[in-house]
């Protein structure tokens, strides 16, 4: 075969692989008291946390650019006071046209109070939606005439009293001058006192920056500089790369917005533009608000529907292409998260600071996950909110055997092979499974109907993938068609698979159900390299079966084993196969997660059970089939013969 994917086995795939074999430890979470307290503090300490978070942020966001301009040769203090002004001084140039735009949208919205009237007549008189229109349009009108009745507690007007007119009142403000600054500028204060102290914070933040590092450095890793030194770059890249390329991606999107609404004849049309940009910070819910003012302004500004369509369609367009190209392509999923970890992000910072929270949900959940990766007592937050997988893939898959669930493992199979061949998912994913139930039934914790309920998952897993083997069978073929020259450099890189076109091979399941599993695992595999196989039970290999099984066209028996102390019944099983048939070959598999590297150790084992050859892992074991070497002949062993005892009368004399 000249498949590079197959001649790989030891490339870099395998290798993330058994590194994600490697048992992980326990993840311990926090107690109660400790969480409730750290929320406690959040919430009721809000004033002081939320403008350090603003301003943490803007911080990893400002500092990249300060030390491009630093690269540039502007002095530190001089790069840091230009990024921050030339940030806030965008922010403010935000702030204002938002706040003109709606200004102006304020003073036009009685002008569209028609069209909005004339859409609910014609919607009542089509009958769309007429049910509910006609209960609101009714409990309007007998709330109004309910306010309009006159109070039958008062006393009707007699004609000898006519009664009186009301009295006109006219109230006049005596406020003083300085009642009226300050009710114009106290709300102001609030918000300009913490736009003032989060710039102060960000200015000392991106100056004292490496102090700031050295100091958290030794507050909570002084110990391992690696780890804490590792944390702090991956949480100052990941957020500032996050806010970075979620700015380019909104603005991205905010543009054809903009220009889109402009040329559809949506009023303000930089403003929902400008909103766009800024919604789109808020996960998931925020470009749905984003479309909602804009499509009720379509609403009220033309008289038909045509105009609300077109609005909707664009958005729709844009969140398509946005979300499926724009954002794959600039930064994926690089923070990190889970989908879900999100929308529980969103809906926790909410209710803890507001819509402030909101915006700042993702990347402080973000900061949050670095520190789980890189801090052992944090390691909950990254399995809680983090994007890699909780489970190695052999101890999800036996998950779900043990569950009963072998059409979520088939899936789970099948996006594993869509990058691996059947040989590598089996040897390093589906038999590690096994051995982890093998484990279980070894440590007394798996009852004999789960063991069975495993073994028929994982049979009809096999079942599953025949016809992924089918195809990889059919792709080996037309590569040997294919094949190039002999001396192929892909080919004698690495080393190759036999073929076992015209052998025969029984796999058969050395102790139990498990080793059945095993068995039909590696029957699947050799018949993708051309081989016929076929399987045998555990209950086939017992002596009185032994004499039963079919074995004239058989060239090689196969017989596996998860358990690894039974090599006593691997030398007996030998044994009896190879007296049942003298030019047999029998190869014995004791399955191992890492397999065996020791060689001479490995044949020393053989010889000692009499078998042909003794294989610990799935490539092992298809080589040792498929070899063409002859059948080693089984040793008879003499056997002793105790000497008779002396007859009792004899000892009797001696004596």
């Amino acid at each position: 075969m000249a498949n590079n994917r197959r001649n790989g086995m030891a490339s870099q795939g395998l290798d993330d692989i058994l590194s994600a074999a490697a048992p992980h430890p326990r993840t311990s979470l926090p107690n109660v008291a400790t969480t409730v307290t750290t929320v406690a503090a959040l919430y009721f300490g809000r004033e002081v946390f939320l403008p350090i978070a603003i301003a943490l942020l803007l911080t990893f966001a400002l500092a990249p650019l300060v030390s491009a301009l630093k690269r540039v040769g502007i002095p530190r203090i001089a790069a840091v006071i230009a990024s921050v002004l030339a940030a806030f001084a965008a922010l403010a140039l935000f702030s204002f046209i938002v706040a003109t735009q709606v200004s102006e949208l304020a003073q036009n919205i009685p002008v569209y109070q028609t069209n909005i009237l004339a859409k609910i007549r014609s919607l009542k008189e089509t009958g769309v939606g007429g049910g509910i229109i006609s209960r609101l349009s009714g409990v309007v009108e007998r709330v109004g005439q309910e306010i309009d009745r006159q109070d039958a507690t008062l006393p009707a007007a007699t004609p000898d009293k006519p009664p009186r007119e009301p009295v006109p009142v006219e109230i006049v403000s005596r406020e003083r001058p300085l009642e009226v600054l300050q009710n114009i500028v106290g709300p102001l204060i609030s918000p300009l006192g913490s736009a003032g102290l989060i710039i102060v914070v960000v200015i000392f933040m991106l100056l004292e920056r490496e102090d700031l590092r050295d100091r958290f450095i030794r507050l909570v890793g002084y110990g391992d500089l690696h780890r804490t030194t590792e944390a702090l770059q991956d949480a100052g890249k990941r957020v500032g790369l996050y806010l970075l390329m979620q700015l380019v991606v909104n603005i991205v999107y905010a543009i054809p917005i903009a220009i889109g609404l402009w040329i559809l004849g949506i009023p303000n049309a930089l403003l929902w533009g400008l909103l766009a940009l800024a919604l789109r910070f808020v996960p998931y819910i925020g470009p749905a608000i984003g479309m909602l003012l804009p499509l009720f302004l379509a609403l009220a500004v033309a008289p038909g529907w045509e105009l609300v369509l077109w609005t909707a369609a664009l958005f729709v367009v844009m969140e398509l292409v946005t979300g499926n190209v724009v954002e794959p392509w600039l930064y994926g999923s690089r923070t990190g998260l889970s989908p879900l970890a999100i929308i529980v992000a969103a809906i926790f910072w909410t209710w803890l600071w507001g819509p402030l929270g909101l915006v700042l949900s993702t990347p402080l959940t973000v900061c949050l996950v670095v520190l789980g990766r890189h801090v052992p007592q944090f390691e909950f937050l990254d399995v809680l909110f983090g994007n890699e997988p909780v489970l190695e893939p052999h101890a999800r898959l036996y998950q779900r055997l043990l569950a009963g669930d072998p059409d979520e493992a088939t899936d789970h199979a099948e996006e594993m092979l869509e990058e691996k061949y059947l040989v590598e998912f089996y040897d390093k994913v589906a038999i590690p499974a096994l051995l982890l139930g093998e484990r279980d039934r070894v440590r007394g914790v798996m009852g004999d109907l789960q063991r069975r309920q495993v073994a028929a998952s994982a049979l009809t897993l096999v079942a599953n993938l025949e016809d992924e083997a089918k195809e990889e069978a059919g792709e080996e073929d037309e590569q040997a068609e294919e094949a190039g020259e002999p001396g192929d450099a892909a080919d004698e890189d690495a080393a190759d698979l036999p073929d076992g076109t015209g052998l025969s091979v029984l796999c058969a399941g050395g102790r139990g159900e498990l080793d059945d599993a095993a068995a039909a695992m590696l029957a699947q595999v050799l018949e993708v390299q051309g081989a016929a196989a076929s399987t045998a039970g555990f209950a086939d290999m017992e002596p009185a079966s032994i004499r039963r099984l079919e074995l004239e066209a058989i060239d090689t028996v196969v017989v596996g084993f998860l358990n690894r102390d039974s090599v006593k019944h691997a030398r007996f099983l030998v044994r009896r196969l190879k007296r049942a048939k003298a030019a047999l070959r029998v190869g014995v598999v004791f399955w191992s997660e890492t397999g065996n590297g020791d060689k001479e150790a490995t044949a020393r084992l053989a010889q000692d059970i009499g078998a042909d050859f003794v294989a610990h892992g799935m490539v092992g074991a298809v080589t040792g089939a498929l070899s063409k070497e002859p059948p080693i002949a089984l040793k008879l062993v003499a056997k002793r013969r105790r000497p008779r005892a002396a007859p009792r009368k004899v000892a009797a004399a001696a004596a």
